[in-house]
């Protein structure tokens, strides 16, 4: 009987019409490759069962003690914002403990993570991974579960799936803001949102359009951005270049930098802040402390949380976990000098 040859990288390439440098650029997600073709080359490998075995790595079959951390997110964005700096560290100060190193990988795309996560679990690169930034209807999801591959879940329960899921309530801190604002007499309230896409945002939003239909508010607002700075700024600047009769009297961000951002366009534009305009950001951070006035801000402990999240995932591989869910503490709203009842 006739042994079946091993598939090589020569097999994946000729099956998706390319050379062997270009599904070597595909597994190493290396620029140089269109979109449509490293999809064909992807496609090729899991049709042929295929994966890079790296086998300096693995020549005893040893579990490679590494987890996996992809975002997607522009790289200079990440490096200025505070949320994921303190939730990396939270991740590492776990990791460390367990001898184990953190794999980060900065993509454009769900769908691109979906072939980096199916090239990391066949070729042994990690013991497991964190999936974060769900989507509805996210494909990671039916991905990791079809590969077997130990994963936690940073996400609302209603967007990952069966999955193991670390996550915030974001709907109860969204509803939490507004009704201090409200408690303060401000009856205008805005929130500049983050990407429009991604399911947290789409919790917050509903939150705060309930909270507002509730209240009763005679204007309430919701602008969606990419959580930077430049994209804070100039949602700040349209809210506010209205009337004052027509304008916010209070912004909610989605997260510290755009606040930041927003308090210097209120400065740029004359207001007064707190006097003109009242200005509550997500996410407490450094950031927040060191601005004039002292922005409010909802507060969690971030690094807790990302030790919380790698805590369970060794949970996951080491125990066999599977599903569950894992609140942590809502965000609290921390007052300061950004936030008063309206002039």
């Amino acid at each position: 009987m006739t042994t079946p040859s091993r598939v090589t990288i020569k097999d994946v390439a000729a099956r998706a019409g390319v050379s062997k440098g270009a599904v070597s650029l595909a597994f190493n997600h290396k620029p140089g490759l269109s979109e449509a073709t490293r999809d064909r080359i992807f496609e090729a490998a899991r049709q042929l069962g295929w994966a890079p075995n790296l086998a300096a790595r693995s020549l005893a079959g040893r579990r490679v003690d590494v987890v996996g951390l992809a975002i997607c997110r522009p790289a200079r964005l990440l490096g200025l914002e505070p949320f994921y700096m303190e939730f990396i560290s939270g991740v590492e100060s776990v990791l460390t403990e367990h001898s184990c190193s953190l794999l980060l990988r900065l993509l454009r795309t769900v769908e691109e993570e979906v072939g980096l996560q199916d090239s990391w679990w066949r070729g042994k690169h990690v013991s497991g991974s964190i999936l974060v930034d769900f989507r509805a209807d996210d494909p990671r999801v039916a991905a990791v579960e079809r590969l077997g591959m130990p994963v936690v879940a940073v996400g609302h329960p209603s967007l990952t799936g069966g999955l193991t899921s670390v996550w915030t309530d974001d709907a109860s801190a969204v509803t939490e803001a507004v009704r201090y604002l409200a408690a303060l007499g401000h009856r205008r309230i805005a929130r500049v949102g983050g990407a429009a896409a991604l399911g947290h945002t789409a919790i917050r939003t509903a939150a705060f359009d309930a909270a507002a239909r509730a209240l009763e508010l005679s204007g309430a607002w919701q602008v969606a951005t990419d959580f930077s700075g430049e994209a804070g700024a100039r949602a700040t600047r349209s809210l506010l270049s209205a009337s004052a009769a027509d304008r916010p009297t209070a912004i909610v961000y989605d997260n510290d930098i755009m606040a930041v951002a927003g308090l210097s366009v209120a400065s740029e534009m004359g207001l007064s802040v707190p006097g003109d305009v009242s200005l509550l950001a997500w996410d407490d951070s450094q950031l927040c402390r060191l601005t004039h006035p002292t922005l409010s801000a909802m507060s969690h402990d971030v690094h807790g949380f990302g030790a919380e999240v790698a805590r369970t995932l060794f949970g996951v591989i080491t125990g066999g976990e599977a599903g569950g869910s894992h609140p942590v503490p809502t965000p609290v709203l921390t007052p300061r000098g950004s936030t008063a009842p309206p002039g």
